[in-house]
């Protein structure tokens, strides 16, 4: 996974292709620019061989140059860096950066391309994207370019149960100001991408933020609530709670009266509480047991 950051300080998470996958989308395309290339020659070279040898041999350097060169790079810079053999395999040309590849990028690829993959049949590329620690070959080096993946298999849904209904009275009790922002960020981008993390890592995130989260509002977690629920529960809480400072609290319709439910016992607040819905194990710091 390659950390990219942008110009507006958004880190980028962007699975590099690897050399097989890059050699398996060449192969497709070198397959297709030399099709076209002997389908136009024969065309073209029939056309101006009464004019005799030298007119042909010079539009066969000029249509190697613009079918070897000038094709891929019309095509990168068209379909933003899908050429045929990146689209089968799911794989795309982009910036440093993130950003999609423009005419120069692709010109500067094409141009070393021809080089250290025709020239060379392709050695230096391979050789180059085994030393680049991102997998980039020389185009991408001076083009400043590097190929990415696109359909990336995502891993099994770590899962978590919804909060009790119990939990909404206990949530809007919370003291949620201390909380900063980059804490409520983090919770955001976490709750956004937990089905593409593995299970591991979206535990240990889980109970992490957690943990951070208890420590800031200084109210323990409701007992047996599942670390990602409790997060969401209180995400969701926030916005809740930005939306009637925004547009009102919405008008209650009319109901019967009802027994007052049960009182909840009083949670007992801690500076820095761990996250503990249950009871822990001495060996244990949250008491919770990893899935799976």
């Amino acid at each position: 996974m390659s950390r990219l950051v942008t110009g507006d300080a958004v880190v980028l998470g962007l699975q590099v292709a690897r050399l097989p996958s890059r050699a398996m989308a060449l192969a497709i395309d070198l397959v297709v620019i030399v099709g076209v290339y002997l389908l136009v020659s024969v065309v073209l070279l029939s056309s101006v061989l009464p004019l005799g040898p030298a007119a042909a041999q010079a539009v066969g350097v000029a249509l190697l140059i613009l079918v070897l060169v000038g094709g891929p790079v019309a095509v990168e810079t068209l379909s933003r860096g899908r050429s045929l053999g990146k689209l089968a395999f799911g794989l795309r040309v982009v910036r440093n950066d993130g950003g999609p590849v423009r005419f120069r990028h692709a010109l500067v690829r094409g141009a070393i391309g021809f080089v250290e993959i025709i020239f060379t049949a392709g050695s230096v590329a391979a050789i180059a994207s085994l030393v680049s620690a991102e997998g980039r070959r020389l185009g991408d080096v001076f083009a400043g370019t590097m190929v990415v993946r696109e359909r990336v298999p995502g891993s099994r849904a770590l899962p978590v149960a919804p909060p009790p209904p119990a939990v909404a009275g206990q949530l809007a009790e919370l003291d949620l100001s201390r909380v900063p922002d980059s804490l409520w960020l983090a919770v955001r981008q976490y709750l956004s991408r937990i089905r593409q993390l593995d299970q591991g890592v979206a535990w240990s995130m889980a109970v992490r933020l957690a943990d951070d989260m208890v420590a800031r509002v200084g109210t323990p977690a409701p007992p047996g609530l599942h670390p990602a629920a409790y997060l969401s529960a209180v995400a969701g809480e926030r916005q809740r709670r930005e939306a009637e400072r925004t547009f009102g609290a919405p008008a209650a319709a009319p109901v019967a009266p009802a027994a007052p439910p049960p009182p909840l016992p009083e949670p007992q607040p801690r500076p820095r509480e761990s996250y503990r819905p249950e009871a822990p194990p001495p060996e244990r710091r949250t008491g919770f047991t990893p899935p799976g």
